[in-house]
């Protein structure tokens, strides 16, 4: 850590920053981007699911500013699901001891 180089998602060095472009992967039917407007030039369907590029934050606030803004978009319905979901998910788990269930 002290050489001054840096790591993980930020290092400018790695692959992933040598990308011209990344794509972003959504569900047709997500509730999370039925507010999202669509264009014919920027995004493709694949296989049932919307395709677009996207770029890379250029700074570690903003990264945490789209992520705090993707956290609150999250409706309180998928969040009692999940967390009602999770004893029945876990026992899956245990009782495929840890495999794809």
């Amino acid at each position: 850590m002290g050489s001054g180089r840096s790591s993980g998602c930020f290092n400018k060095t790695a692959l992933h920053h040598t990308e011209q472009k990344k794509l972003e992967i959504w569900s047709e039917t997500s509730s999370l981007n039925a507010s999202k407007s669509t264009s014919a030039q920027s995004e493709t369907m694949e296989n049932g699911h919307r395709i677009r590029p996207i770029y890379p934050h250029q700074s570690i606030e903003a990264l945490k500013k789209s992520l705090v803004k993707a956290w609150n978009a999250i409706p309180q319905e998928v969040i009692d699901r999940a967390v009602d979901d999770f004893p029945k998910r876990l026992k899956k788990c245990i009782d495929a001891q840890g495999w794809p269930f």
